[in-house]
């Protein structure tokens, strides 16, 4: 390749086949960075996958961490161009239909091979300085647009459970593909049309009320200080993903020493696994406790929904992101990729059950558990926001977008 001041000739006026090689790169760099994270990514890697040599990667991006931080804008300028089409339509629920339109019409596209996905966001928070701020500046204002799909609100209350309506949206379209790979692709306007009723009606069957019983997750800890550990770095690998929080940063959160760290695990990924299992555990046990315990299952399933926000926006919490597994051995992220999907068919079961005795409306009960199952993963992003409200109101506002659906303002009242 000719090469003039440190750049491509193509690169001179930005020609049509230099912008073809850029996207090209971008598009392989978003590859890798669902695959392994941004801060697992390498130049060699997406060079290898555009076939190119590493040197002429940089060419295009001086730095691993500018390739990285272009990547994202893609994502953010492709969420900005959905919502300029969403904000179209006339009506809340006209919006987050053309929104889920959009992106099923995109994921089908993705399938079919005639586009590629682009990153994911999970890793913004480990981007560092100027960069972080400027993409963290930009991802607020895709939320607050995504918010305003709901219009003018007349009141704090009515934004606070406008902005659970955004977030929730928005973690379920992201978390869309991690389900949708078991149906085919002409199934997707049928899953699009099932998704979109749970939004609009939620799963309560007519009548239903929120009162929920908290469920006790408390147990005897085996290994004292073990818990804290585990909770500590379940915490900073949601900030930060799993590349991006180190063992020396997770034991200077601790206050510990690295050989600390290596007294309670072995090696990180032991450490990763070990934070699944307690957050996978303590769901199965809501699940459990909910399921002998009294009452229809209306009232099982929003038990188990309010016990695992309050776990998220409390200091007991969070439940570790389902984002880590892109850091993860392909061994291990499937075993834990199939205790996920365990967990998602319970719901799925009780759902069917509630669905026979008439508790829970008529849905698709394994469409419906996917939606509980983005609910619970995400809330962990929204304790700040919860922070600014009685526990009791966040959980209710938080919880009321899956179960009585994004358009139903009856929580409103609480």
């Amino acid at each position: 390749m000719e090469v003039e001041e440190g750049l491509p000739a193509e690169a001179r006026g930005e020609t049509k086949r230099f912008r073809a090689k850029r996207d090209a790169i971008l598009a392989a760099a978003a590859d890798v960075i669902n695959e392994q994270s941004a801060k697992g990514m390498t130049f060699a890697d997406v060079a290898q996958r555009v076939g190119l040599n590493t040197t002429s990667v940089t060419y295009y991006f001086k730095r691993k961490e500018d390739l990285a931080a272009a990547a994202f804008e893609v994502t953010l300028d492709r969420l900005d161009e959905m919502l300029d089409a969403a904000h179209r339509e006339g009506t809340p629920e006209a919006r987050v239909a053309r929104y889920l339109a959009i992106n099923m019409e995109r994921l089908a596209r993705i399938n079919r091979g005639e586009e590629k996905a682009f990153a994911i966001l999970s890793d913004l928070r480990a981007m560092e300085g100027d960069m972080r701020q400027r993409l963290m500046a930009r991802w607020q204002h895709v939320f607050r647009r995504t918010r305003a799909l709901w219009g003018e609100t007349a009141s704090r209350t009515q934004t606070d459970l406008h902005g659970a309506r955004a977030h929730v949206l928005l973690e379920n379209t992201f978390w869309l593909p991690a389900w949708l790979v078991r149906y085919e692709t002409d199934e997707y306007p049928r899953v699009e049309a099932r998704l979109m009723d749970v939004f609009r009606h939620g799963i309560a069957a007519d009548r239903a009320q929120w009162a929920p019983e908290m469920l006790d997750l408390t147990h005897d800890e085996a290994e004292p200080g073990r818990e804290a550990f585990l909770l500590a770095a379940t915490r900073l690998i949601n900030e930060l993903g799993y590349r991006g929080a180190s063992v020396q940063k997770i034991a200077s959160e601790l206050n510990v020493t690295k050989g600390s760290f290596y007294h309670h695990l072995d090696a990180k990924d032991e450490l990763v696994i070990e934070c699944y299992k307690r957050s996978f555990d303590l769901i199965a046990d809501a699940q459990r406790l909910a399921e002998v315990g009294a009452g229809d299952h209306w009232h099982k399933l929003t038990s188990i929904i309010a016990t695992l926000l309050d776990v998220q926006f409390s200091e007991r919490g969070p439940l570790l992101r389902t984002t880590a597994l892109s850091g993860l051995p392909p061994r291990v992220r499937t075993a834990m990729v199939d205790r996920s999907n365990r967990i998602a068919r319970r719901y799925a079961g009780m759902l069917s059950d509630g669905i026979a005795e008439g508790s829970i409306r008529a849905i698709d009960p394994l469409v419906a558990s996917q939606t509980m199952m983005a609910l619970q993963n995400a809330a962990f992003d929204m304790r700040k926001w919860a922070g600014t409200m009685p526990r009791d109101k966040a959980v209710a506002f938080y919880a009321s977008t899956i179960v009585f659906g994004l358009f139903d303002d009856r929580v409103l009242a609480f």
